[in-house]
């Protein structure tokens, strides 16, 4: 029975869709189904922090309707479907009281948004926007609101305050770091973005947090433990993501953290993978894309029954702040080196090299960030 159960992936991010694309790229008709629990329409996640700068809303984002979907990759597609756990001995996932027969499983679903116990009463007018479904509800409730506060000035709370700027909507970014970006740019890169922002418009609040949150109005007031205030219409809470691995943990699976898995996406439980913002890759918890279409290539290959490894090129991210024009490529954990620094103005060339001279990593800004290509090549490749 079990070479009849079909290949089931669960989630339909991009993840989840881009391997069935590349399956199908392998084999037109092994059956497929794939369990979300969302709406399954098809959207690209890192298009949600350009929305208003491209004057898109959520349906402007979408790209394909679940029917499409499953039309186009010839596959069941169940939306709206909880797993509520894993039966690996029995190859069956389960959803509620319905079992679900795979041959083999991919677990594509992602990672939850991590959210702040915040003292007051305001807590219903914060948004953490991680798919399509958020982002939805987020433009819905700002209706006629012009003012915002993130929490969180990573690369997704720097990228939403560029975008919502871009839309004429007033905008402050409260943090606990000293710069943006912290851990993923140098200083010297994570200022110039900064000041390209503040020359946008965006007012920062950093080395504080929001300690309470209380309705003011017709929204909501911000105090922060340094003793300013903010008022908005909206709070976006972007402080960061975690894989999820609470089923996975249920069923036994190895987990870190994210779900364990070699470089051919293999999970501890036979017949059963994980990629995505979801999997620790050989140590490694890459929530970007680049990474993701390496893996859905390779575990494409693997399902089809050409057992393949993903190898990584350098993986350099471009961050979405068009103002300050940024692209990264973070040295190795724990290298030995330092960061060598041309700049201009707010265009920032910063280059890690170790005591040979070998460049590890790199991080551009302004108008260096053109030189992304051909400093990749020269980057040495992500290895465990």
């Amino acid at each position: 029975m079990t070479e009849q159960a079909p290949i089931v992936i669960v989630g339909t991010g991009l993840s989840g869709y881009s391997l069935a694309r590349e399956l199908r790229k392998q084999d037109k008709d092994t059956p497929i189904v794939m369990v979300t629990a969302d709406d399954g329409v098809s959207y690209s996640k890192p298009m949600l922090s350009t929305g208003f700068t491209k004057d898109k809303d959520a349906d402007g984002l979408a790209q394909a309707s679940p029917d499409a979907m499953a039309e186009q990759l010839n596959l069941e597609l169940r939306t709206h479907t909880t797993v509520t756990g894993i039966d690996v001995d029995g190859h069956t996932l389960l959803l509620g009281d319905e079992r679900l027969a795979y041959h083999k499983l991919v677990l594509a679903w992602g990672a939850d948004v991590i959210r702040l116990g915040l003292d007051g009463d305001g807590q219903e007018r914060v948004f953490s926007i991680n798919d399509l479904m958020d982002y939805r509800a987020f433009r819905k409730a700002l209706a006629n609101g012009r003012r915002i506060a993130i929490m969180g000035a990573g690369l997704i709370g720097c990228e939403f305050a560029n975008d919502l700027r871009n839309g004429d909507y007033s905008v402050d970014v409260i943090a606990p770091s000293d710069a943006v970006m912290p851990g993923l740019l140098p200083d010297v890169a994570a200022h110039a973005v900064q000041r390209e922002l503040e020359n946008l418009g965006v007012r920062f609040h950093l080395e504080t947090v929001v300690e309470r949150l209380d309705r003011h109005g017709n929204g909501v007031r911000l105090n922060l433990a340094n003793g300013d205030t903010v008022d908005a219409d909206l709070v976006i809470s972007a402080v960061g993501l975690r894989p999820r691995i609470g089923l996975a943990q249920g069923a036994g699976l190895a987990t870190g953290r994210g779900i364990t898995v070699n470089r051919a996406l293999e999970t501890s439980a036979p017949d059963v993978y994980a990629l995505g913002d979801c999997a620790e890759v050989d140590g490694h918890v890459l929530l970007y894309v680049l990474p993701l279409m390496a893996c859905a290539r390779a575990l494409a290959k693997t399902l089809t029954g050409e057992r393949a490894e993903v190898s990584y090129g350098a993986m350099p991210v471009m961050i979405k702040t068009p103002c300050c024009p940024t692209a990264v490529c973070p040295p190795p954990a724990g290298a030995d080196g330092d960061w060598e620094v041309e700049r201009d103005g707010t265009s920032v060339k910063a280059l890690f090299r170790n005591p040979q001279s070998e460049v590890l990593g790199f991080a551009l800004t302004g108008r260096f960030a053109v030189e992304k290509q051909a400093l990749s090549r020269e980057v040495p490749p992500i290895h465990g």
